[in-house]
């Protein structure tokens, strides 16, 4: 099924949220990151702004700023991946949920591909020693965990405190959203690029030069990057158009766009796409 010229495309970051909440949730991260977001990041508009772009799969996933959010957005998640062929799902967990074992057990069993967490939403730094308990449950479970890395306006997710989750988590399949470190890329290019983690590209390119991006591809190893748009944050088209504007080879290119993404999840292009 060849819908670009890369073939089907695969987005490994996407928020989204209930239609009740969904305008309310993605102006709250507009005034975080002090930015214009696109769209309210209802599953609809999702679908439509990644088909134009040729999107034919979406990893999808919401992050519980409270502890008593968990339950609740797991449900969401599970229920539209349910409804939704298209979608592979996230859960989230907090550090202050009280059975990160049972909902680990819960995400697994109904599913669920992996775990997103944001130590800046959420308040925690992402080596702090009451997360290692956690992050050994998602080791055992065997659920990769997507975090969000970086903000220099923040010390809660640096490249610096991922590294040390890598450290003392070596069984950890972790994916450090954003080049490894959102605005803090000369650090994720000193701290992480090379070592055994995943990158996704999302919220990255209208910021990061070219050569700075493609030196730390080349570091890193193109078979260690997964394509993300962090919907609503952007348009897929617009993000789709960055990313090629690094003039990979059309070999790099299928492996970001999809092919990363379906030998991490241990999937092929058939398990996802029906026709």
């Amino acid at each position: 099924m060849e819908t670009t010229e890369y073939g089907p495309i695969i987005d490994f970051h996407a928020h989204i949220y209930p239609e009740k909440i969904a305008t309310r949730a993605s102006r709250a991260i507009g005034e975080f990151y002090n930015a214009d977001i696109l769209y309210d990041g209802t599953v609809a508009e999702l679908l439509e702004s990644g088909s134009r772009a040729g999107v034919v799969h979406y990893i999808v996933h919401s992050t519980a700023t409270k502890s008593e959010q968990v339950v609740s957005i797991n449900d969401f998640i599970i229920g539209e991946v349910g409804k939704e062929r298209r979608f592979t799902g996230f859960g989230t967990i907090h550090p202050d949920f009280t059975d990160a074992a049972g909902e680990a057990e819960r995400i697994r069993a109904a599913g669920l591909r992996g775990v997103k967490l944001h130590p800046d939403f959420q308040k925690f730094e992402a080596d702090c020693p009451a997360m290692d308990p956690v992050y050994e449950i998602l080791a055992d479970a065997d659920l990769p965990v997507l975090i969000h890395a970086g903000d220099c306006r923040f010390d809660f997710s640096g490249p610096r405190r991922i590294a040390h989750v890598l450290d003392k988590h070596p069984r950890l399949r972790l994916i450090a959203a954003h080049f490894g470190g959102y605005t803090e890329w000369n650090e994720a290019f000193d701290l992480l690029a090379g070592r055994e983690l995943m990158f996704d590209t999302s919220s990255t390119f209208w910021k990061l030069p070219r050569e700075a991006a493609l030196a730390m591809i080349r570091k890193h190893g193109t078979g260690r990057f997964l394509f993300g748009s962090d919907f609503p944050m952007w348009d897929h088209r617009e993000e789709l158009g960055r990313f090629l504007s690094l003039g990979l080879s059309p070999e790099e290119n299928r492996a970001i766009l999809r092919e990363n993404a379906l030998a991490y999840l241990g999937l092929s292009l058939a398990d996802l796409i029906q026709e």
